[in-house]
């Protein structure tokens, strides 16, 4: 196993020293897991065994649709329930799906979810500022929040995660660990820090702030901050060498792995130095991350449409763009972009056909597929996602 250079650990284990706000802070046991903390993990031994008998058990397009986190722009329940009832193992909420009230939304959540035992992985885009779905979250974002104490962004990211657990979502792709090489960065008003140390910073109390009550993602690996340019237009490239990206990118998404995010999310970017593909299509960077970094949870890809959306001839294919996703070891296929009822069953039918057709490994599904049922089964455990309480105070 390939290790993150002694320097790059040095610094990153100082980074990882941040109290936790009201928590008993003499943690000298295990300096890098701030006493006090609840985290959602990658799954401990009963969920992955649970898991791997569910999937055992599962057909191969079973195994499809569990890999699968689909969109449609309804608030409709009726035609909700009806795309999700084909198995898929995860929906995103986006702005379409919001409607006015939470308790409307807590309706829209019920749909999604066939088995309260085995939610779905409920996903959506709460970052707070910019890029929120919830008209009511007011909660400090990372515009003001990366000048102030981590302390602060864990206070906020708990209170976040709050809004998420009773909107009924258990997913947030909320915490952008990308560092910014300047303040006309396409990502620097969303990112968390201004540089790599305060960034790791960040991430780490985001991820302990968000604890049990939303399952964290950090996004977007290996980093949006050096390539130049909006991953939604185009396939933003760096040169960057994999020793400078060890040295910096790479620090708080560690940071984040280390404080318990239990899913990551890879970008549509490019470090040709690492790896001439996309790094969502990238077997390499899926290496780094589980072996490198350490990273045991839910790999998942941003929205596969921003690949059709780059314009680039070998990426036009929405199907053939998901099975070398998950050939490179993503767990799960994010569709979003242009996403129709007919789009997810599509990529399933795709998924069995390279399945059968020897072009994606059946060990290799039936491993994502564990990873996404393990974190399925530990949010049922976890009390996250759906929550029966109609009867709530409106969320502040």
């Amino acid at each position: 196993m390939r290790l993150l250079p002694a320097a790059t650990a040095a610094v990153l284990a100082a980074l990882l020293l941040v109290p936790a706000a009201t928590a008993d802070t003499s943690a000298e046991d295990d300096p890098q897991t701030p006493s006090g903390t609840v985290v959602v993990t990658p799954g401990g031994t009963d969920e992955r065994s649970a898991a791997a008998q569910i999937v055992s058990d599962m057909s191969v397009r079973e195994r499809a649709s569990t890999v699968v986190m689909g969109h449609i722009p309804t608030t409709d329940p009726s035609a909700l329930r009806d795309y999700m009832s084909e198995g898929l193992g995860g929906f995103i909420l986006m702005g379409a799906n919001i409607p006015a009230t939470e308790s409307q939304l807590r309706a829209v959540t019920r749909a999604l979810t066939i088995d309260p035992a085995l939610p779905p992985l409920i996903g959506i885009d709460e970052e707070g500022g910019d890029v929120a779905r919830l008209p009511w979250d007011t909660y400090p974002a990372s515009t003001t929040l990366k000048f102030e104490d981590p302390a602060a962004t864990r206070d906020a990211f708990a209170a976040r995660a709050a809004l998420v657990q009773r909107a009924g979502a258990n997913v947030n792709f909320g915490i952008v660990a990308d560092v910014p090489p300047s303040t006309a960065s396409f990502i620097y008003r969303r990112a968390l820090g201004t540089d790599v140390a305060s960034s790791a910073a960040h991430v780490a109390a985001a991820v302990e702030g968000e604890g049990d009550e939303a399952a964290s993602t950090l996004k977007h690996f290996p980093g949006h901050g050096t390539p130049a340019g909006d991953s939604h237009v185009g396939i933003p490239s760096t040169g960057m060498s994999y020793g400078q990206w060890a040295d910096t990118e790479a620090l708080p998404f560690a940071a984040g792995i280390d404080a318990g995010a239990p899913l990551l999310m890879y970008g549509h970017l490019r470090y040709t130095a690492v790896d001439d593909a996309p790094a969502s299509l990238s077997a390499r960077w899926h290496e780094i991350a589980r072996d490198e970094l350490g990273f045991d949870g839910v790999a998942i890809t941003d929205d596969m449409g921003m690949l059709q959306a780059s314009g680039e001839p070998a990426l036009a294919d929405p199907v053939a763009n998901a099975v070398r996703a998950l050939a490179a070891g993503n767990d799960m296929v994010l569709i979003v972009l242009a996403s129709t009822a007919d789009t997810a069953p599509r990529i399933v039918d795709g998924v069995v056909s390279a399945v059968d057709a020897g072009d994606l490994d059946g060990a290799r599904l039936t491993e994502a597929a564990e990873r996404v049922v393990t974190l399925r089964l530990q949010i049922a455990g976890a009390g996250s996602g759906l929550v029966p309480c109609d009867d709530c105070e409106p969320a502040g």
